[in-house]
């Protein structure tokens, strides 16, 4: 998963670029609005975690900017703001979640993961796909029996491809989703990270489709 923090503080910043990529969580930094609408218009996040008091304005007039054109990435409100009527004003206004500093970090996974959940349109905490079972919370991931933590890296790779059942993803489009600004990446990163999750597993549980890309089938694969 990958998301876009605007945050002006610089020991928030860095702490949570820390934190979350611990639990899987690919964080971009901006600075400033102007940075977080440039980073939008460049890249594809699975939620957007946004500051309130950032120096180029206010964060609730990036809040309507964004809705007003349309973009529809959750956004969680990170603000020292602990006032009813801004929380109000915020939600009503667009924002899927509010978060008072300090926060707990546990707490904010559990937000980003429960924002991201309804925004695919699913009530259930867990990820399924034919007979693939994945549970944000805890890395793990259930195939045909086998059931495992993965890495935080491996784990984003099976959540991107699980999310879009029967889509085939290229991979510069898997690349897109699991890796920042400013990562190196191997040219075979994607490759080694399915040997991997299939060394665990089956070579079934991700299937390629040779110069296009992998997939994760809707329906059961079928022996060959």
């Amino acid at each position: 998963m990958r998301a876009l923090l605007i945050e002006d503080d610089p020991m928030i910043g860095p702490s949570l670029k820390r934190g979350l990529g611990d639990a899987g969580v690919t964080v971009d930094w901006a600075e400033d609005g102007a940075s977080g609408l440039a980073a939008l218009d460049t890249a594809s996040y699975a939620v957007i975690l946004l500051d309130l008091g950032l120096p180029d304005g206010d964060g609730l007039e990036l809040l309507d900017r964004l809705r007003r054109r349309e973009d529809g990435t959750p956004i969680v409100i990170l603000t020292a703001r602990d006032d009813v009527e801004s929380r109000v004003d915020g939600l009503d206004r667009g924002a899927d979640d509010f978060l008072v500093k300090p926060f707990d970090l546990d707490e904010l996974k559990a937000r980003i993961r429960a924002a991201v959940r309804r925004s695919g349109g699913r009530a259930s905490a867990l990820v399924e796909c034919g007979e693939l079972t994945l549970d944000p919370a805890t890395r793990e991931v259930s195939y045909r029996g086998a059931r495992h933590a993965l890495s935080a890296r491996e784990f984003a790779l099976i959540q991107v491809l699980a999310e879009r059942p029967g889509a085939i993803l290229s991979r510069s489009q898997i690349e897109d989703r699991i890796y920042g600004w400013g990562e190196e990446v191997e040219s075979n990163a994607v490759d080694v990270l399915i040997h991997y999750v299939r060394r665990k597993f089956d070579k079934d549980i991700v299937r390629n489709v040779r110069g296009v890309g992998w997939v994760i089938p809707k329906t059961p694969a079928r022996p060959d």
